[in-house]
This record gives C-alpha cells, structure tokens and sequence, in this order.
C-alpha cells in the first residue's frame, strides 16, 4: 500500500481548500462561534479542523470512507489483519475486545494486574473472572507481568474459560512472554488480547520488544498517545487469526464508542502511521541511543539507581524490557518516589511519569532530544543535593500478590451495582469491596468489586495514602472509609 497517502489529513486539507460551509456539528462552525478566549488559548487550527468524519470528511454515500482507508493503512503498516481506531482510549478499546471474547457468567482469564478499565469492563459485561497472579519480586517490591506458567495453569484449572487476557508492557516497561501464553491460549482454541497502552511503538524497531501481533496475539489494544505520535484518547487495536471476528469486534466497539468521535484524533493516528512507516526505524534508532545515555548518567548520580534488564529479567521476572522506560531506584534517598516527583515539578517544571514508593521514573519516546534529556539529568542532580529538604519517607509495606489476592466473593458487577454502604476502614475487613481502590501510579487495583476485604490491603492503602500515593476511584479518596456490599 501508499503509505506516503494520510487519508484523514488529506481529507482535511480538501475540505479547508474547498472552503465548505457547514450546516452541521460543530455548533462553534469552524471557530466562528468559540470565545476569543478560548481561541486564543487553544488556536484557531484546533477549531478549524474540528469537523464532522461524516457529511463533513466524507459525504453521505461514502460514508467513512476516508476513515476505512485509514485503517487499512494503519493495519498494513503493521502486519495486522484489521485495525480499528477508537477516540475514547484504550480503556473502551480493551472492553470491547474483552466483549467480543466473553459475555455474562462466562469465564475469561486475567492477569491480577490488570488496568482499571479491565475490571471496568468486568463490571459491564457480566464476565467472571479467573485471576493470574503477577511475578513478584520480594527485593524490589515490584510485580512482573504473570508467567506463561501461570495461565497454563489457570487453564488446567478452568478449562472452560474463553480466553486470556494480559498486560504488556506494563507501566513499568516490563513485558510478558506473550508468544508462550498465545500458545497457551491456542492450545485451547481461545483467543489472547494483549492490553499494550504503553506498546504503540513496538512494531516500529527491531530492538524494542516483540509487540503483541508478531508474538502471536489474537487483538493487542494499544494507546498512540502514550508513546507515540497520537492525541489524548487515541487508541487503536489491531486484529488477526480466524478465533474473533471483524465484525464482531466492531459491533462490540460500536456499542461503547461514541457516535461523534474527533476528527483531529483520527488525523493525528493517521499521520502517526505515515511517520512511522516512513522514518520510525531512524526516530527510534536515535531514541534509543539517548535512552542509553540518559540511563548512564543518571545512573551516575549519587543515590540513584537506574533498574535495567538485569534488574527486571529473568526466571520469576519479565521476559524483556522497553529501555524507553527509564526507572530509578530512589530509595538510598531516603525519601519516596513520590516526594521526589513533586519536588521536581515544583523547582523544575518537569513532569515525571509515574512514581511509587521506592522509585520515580521518566518515558522517554522519539520526541525527546538533547534538551529535554540535559533538563531531567539537571532536575535529578538538583533533588539530590536538596533531598534533606525532603520529609523521610515513612516505612511502607507493600503486599506481594499472594498477600494481595482477596476471595472473589461476588460477581464485580453485582457487587457494583447492588445494595452498599459506607464503613470506617477497620470495619470494612472481612465485608465485600463494592468499588474499585486503585492507587495511582500505575492504576493497577488493590481491590475490586465483589474481592472481601482483608486488614493488610486496606492497611497498606492507609498508609500508602499517607506517605503520598493517591486512590482517586475511591469513593473516600483517602480510604478512611470504604463502600462495601450490603450482603443479604
């Protein structure tokens, strides 16, 4: 196929040369409408391009013509079979690949480290989860993505389940075997989906780890915005294999999508497909070899530590490594991740990408440069020498999954949308979770809808909360209270 041809982009560019008049959506019509403060705030561009896909890209017979294009374009450029683009995110591109797997009471096996919008989807469907445990790691205190053993296992134990369903990379960067689970999965004549929000750029470099599709995965869900080239909520996911089909899954996105999606999301996947086709190998050639600088220097400051594949690899660990995620190990410090994280963004106007209690970490993707590397080694440097003015960090345990896993004493969506109340945490141990308690970072959920609770996770949200990590789906954000089920 052309993949010097941006269907959405040139699409966009006749209708702005064509000088068309709406009498449609947008209600702004063009810009005209918006407040000057708002123009001036967000650009002129922003509103102009701001069109309907449909009786505005394309005309009413051709009906998203132009977007089909574009998807089969983004789907050549990677090897898949079909592709589909979502503007609400991969957190409803994974439920309605979860959808098109499994529906009410059915089983469907899940790796317990599993993003937010997973057990969300949980929630809606109906579906019946088979938990995977994550590899720990008792040094680090950090789980890995669950093993092929695991699920092997899962399936040994529950053979009736009608599919798998893992996370890779993590947010950690760490990624699973995912071509030994897929041949799990196959095994059993059911599909794998590869929940891969920090993976779009996988396909793109040799040296980045295997993405999902050449690993042998049935759906992979993949978030552009996060490492690529795509605006906030771009998402796309990517088909093959005979065990899930096209318009199946496309029914099942149609049902969760919205029917008036962005056209400057649309333009941005497609132009991101272009980019990368044409000049991915080289923009990722030259990211990578700044990963590795920034990774020595840091590495070079006193206190920190920068986790690498000897860290993170291995048996009980992950399979491999995005080195685009650049984790350091903070603990010498004696402070958290977290207070390292604002301190930073206080004196340096840097932005960290997820912090925990132990680390901090920085993405690095094809826009960074030298500039943005000399600020984050500058800004590192500086908390250090400054960290005395940093409170210590108060001792905090983290439960391993074994500790972690709760009995799942209720479907989640009948503990979700059944009778609750609202308890003091000392209370809520031995009732059902009614709501999802998810610290952040990385979104993972300590406890989800329908799980009994015990002493040592609400313990652990207690005093998590406490030393700076937040718990923003909790109906009390600072978990002192907890919605539980009103069990009959």
């Amino acid at each position: 196929m052309d993949h010097s041809k941006a269907p959405v982009l040139d699409a966009l560019a006749a209708y702005h040369t064509e000088n068309q008049t709406p009498f449609t959506p947008p209600g702004h019509k063009q810009g005209k409408g918006a407040d000057p403060r708002v123009r001036a705030a967000l650009g002129d561009g922003v509103f102009r391009s701001d069109v309907l896909a449909v009786s505005g890209l394309d005309d009413r017979t051709s009906s998203k013509g132009v977007i089909a294009e574009a998807q089969e374009l983004m789907a050549d450029a990677v090897g898949a079979q079909h592709t589909f683009f979502s503007t609400c995110g991969s957190s409803l591109s994974v439920k309605a690949a979860m959808l098109s797997v499994a529906g009410p009471y059915e089983k469907l096996l899940v790796g317990r480290d599993a993003h937010k919008s997973v057990v969300s989807g949980l929630v809606l469907a109906g579906i019946v989860p088979i938990w995977v445990d994550p590899q720990w790691d008792p040094e680090r205190h950090l789980a890995h993505p669950p093993s092929a053993e695991s699920f092997r296992a899962a399936f040994a134990e529950h053979p009736d389940a009608r599919g798998a369903l893992v996370t890779s990379p993590t947010p950690y960067g760490t990624c699973s075997d995912l071509a030994a689970i897929a041949d799990a999965c196959h095994e059993h004549g059911v599909p794998l989906i590869v929940d891969e929000a920090w993976g779009a750029h996988l396909p793109f470099h040799p040296d980045l780890p295997t993405w999902a599709m050449d690993a042998g995965a049935d759906v992979c869900v993949t978030s552009v915005h996060k490492m690529g080239s795509g605006l906030e909520q771009s998402s796309v996911f990517h088909l093959q294999g005979d065990l899930i089909q096209p318009e199946v899954l496309k029914n099942r996105e149609d049902l969760l999508g919205t029917t008036s999606p962005s056209v400057l999301v649309y333009a941005a996947l497609d132009g991101w497909r272009r980019q990368m086709v044409q000049h991915g190998h080289s923009l990722y050639d030259d990211a990578l070899a700044l990963a590795k600088s920034v990774r020595a220097r840091i590495a070079e400051i006193d206190g920190l530590r920068v986790h690498g594949r000897d860290d993170f690899c291995g048996p009980t660990r992950a399979a491999d490594l995005d080195p685009l995620q650049v984790i350091i190990d903070i603990s010498a410090l004696g402070t958290s991740g977290y207070r390292i994280a604002d301190w930073i963004r206080s004196h340096h106007r840097i932005n960290l990408h997820l912090s925990d209690h132990r680390r901090t970490s920085a993405q690095l993707t094809h826009a960074d440069d030298a500039d943005s590397a000399e600020a984050l080694i500058a800004a590192l440097s500086d908390v250090v020498e400054h960290v005395h003015e940093l409170r210590p960090a108060p001792r905090l345990h983290v439960p391993g999954p074994e500790e972690l896993r709760l009995e799942q004493a209720m479907l989640p969506r009948d503990a979700f949308f059944g009778r609750v109340e609202q308890v003091p945490w000392k209370q809520a141990v031995g009732r059902v979770s009614a709501e999802m308690l998810t610290p952040y970072p990385p979104g993972i959920p300590a406890a989800l809808p329908g799980e009994r609770l015990d002493a040592g996770v609400l313990r652990y949200l207690r005093e998590g909360v406490d030393a700076g990590m937040v718990v923003p789906d909790a109906a009390d954000t600072e978990v002192k209270t907890v919605r539980v089920a009103v069990e009959e």
